[in-house]
């Protein structure tokens, strides 16, 4: 059974060859495209057997914690996509879609990272479920200070989808670890590689109705990517300069990964019900690349460390 953690300790050399074979077989992307809430509620059900109910409580006894989270992903994230949207592409769709990059809320698979690092999963899995919940809400109001631009949100499908990736995944696999602990802990290196395979098609599902865009404009691509990683690099260095304020360990490791990562599968939602040039939403797409690059070599040097 411990044979099973390899896949999540070769994570990012796993990572690099998904994201060559993404755009040499984009069909396969294509196809797993249609699967992606199922895929994200199998990542949410292994990692939510990792932790009880108790730890769940232990989390929600200390909110503090949660407003700084939300502060950060929606406070300071925004700012930073805005200005180097304005920076880089002016105030065309590129520049929109970095600005709705930066005002989107957490990542659902940030506690999968957070596990791999060996941080505190109860409190990534209760940082990244509020900050989804607030999403319909605060995500236009930003954008509306920040463009200008009226954004229709589809409050329904977004609520619809917290439930179905976060939601329900997670009271599932609480309530089974809460209940059979000594039966489902054996288990965990299967849990690991499981989460990590669904990470894996994740990425192929970002990646294969994509891959036109991304071999065809490759010096644009590359722009792009250059204000994502800029940005993501933003979302480690908030979460590290607010390490002085949480000190236990996990939760600083549950810090970086929530204020370092972003929902990219809501700026599609968006953009299609706003009416917005499809090119908005290229810049999430991008994003979702480079955090599903990035994430796996920082928790594998944080895992390393512990």
């Amino acid at each position: 059974m411990e044979r099973l953690r390899a896949i999540e300790r070769h994570l990012l050399p796993l990572v690099l060859a998904t994201t060559a074979f993404g755009l040499a077989v984009p069909e396969v992307g294509q196809a797993l495209s249609r699967a992606i809430t199922p895929l994200l509620a199998i990542l949410m059900l292994c990692v939510a057997l990792t932790f009880d109910v108790a730890a769940l409580r232990a989390v929600l006894r200390r909110p503090g914690v949660q407003a700084l989270a939300t502060g950060l992903v929606y406070g300071p994230m925004s700012v930073t996509g805005f200005i180097l949207g304005r920076l880089v592409f002016g105030q065309g769709p590129l520049g929109l879609g970095i600005t709705l990059v930066g005002v989107l809320p957490t990542d659902v698979s940030s506690p999968l990272l957070v596990w791999i690092a060996r941080g505190n999963v109860a409190m990534a899995t209760v940082l990244n479920a509020v900050n989804t919940a607030l999403a319909p809400f605060l995500v236009p109001a930003l954008f509306l200070l920040l463009t200008g631009i009226d954004l229709e949100v589809p409050v329904g499908a977004l609520v619809g989808e917290l439930a179905l990736t976060v939601l329900a995944p997670t009271a599932v696999g609480v309530a089974l670890r809460s209940r059979w602990p000594r039966r489902i802990e054996p288990f965990e290196p299967a849990l690991s590689a499981g989460s990590s395979l669904a990470y894996l098609a994740l990425l192929l599902a970002v990646i294969g109705p994509n891959a036109g865009a991304i071999l065809g404009a490759p010096i644009q691509v590359l722009l792009v990517a250059a204000a994502a990683l800029a940005l993501n690099a933003t979302g480690y260095l908030l979460a590290l300069a607010a390490r002085p304020l949480l000190s236990r360990r996990g939760d600083r490791i549950a810090m970086l990964f929530t204020v370092s990562k972003k929902e990219f599968s809501i700026a599609a939602f968006v953009v299609f019900a706003s009416g917005l040039p499809p090119e908005v939403a290229l810049p999430a797409v991008v994003y979702a690349v480079v955090q599903m690059l990035t994430s796996p070599a920082v928790a594998a040097a944080i895992a390393r460390q512990a």
